[in-house]
């Protein structure tokens, strides 16, 4: 065997860095609001042009955002909520982490 070690070994290993659960979180909650913006986007028929424009910020920036590339404000959030005519909805609940 070459001494590779395969994806899940990889993974493992920095889960177990500190840390690494909370990067990991943090993450996941990026993508899925980052998701969730997109979709709303597409059921309007917008581009990303569009909504960056109405959200007051750059196409680029969006594509970032709703690739979960960036953790967003709750400015930006509450900018991009009143350009989709939505409810931003921020909640704190006391149930065991979603992780």
């Amino acid at each position: 065997m070459s001494g590779r070690r395969s994806w899940e070994q990889v993974r493992r290993e920095r889960m177990n860095e500190p840390g690494a659960e909370e990067a990991y979180d943090a993450a996941r909650r990026a993508f899925e609001l980052g998701a969730a913006v997109r979709q709303m986007r597409e059921e309007r028929g917008w581009t990303q042009t569009t909504l960056a424009d109405a959200a007051g910020m750059t196409q680029s920036a969006l594509a970032r955002f709703e690739a979960g590339g960036t953790v967003p404000t709750l400015a930006l959030l509450e900018r991009i909520a009143q350009a989709l005519d939505a409810h931003l909805v921020v909640k704190f609940d006391q149930g065991s982490s979603a992780a």
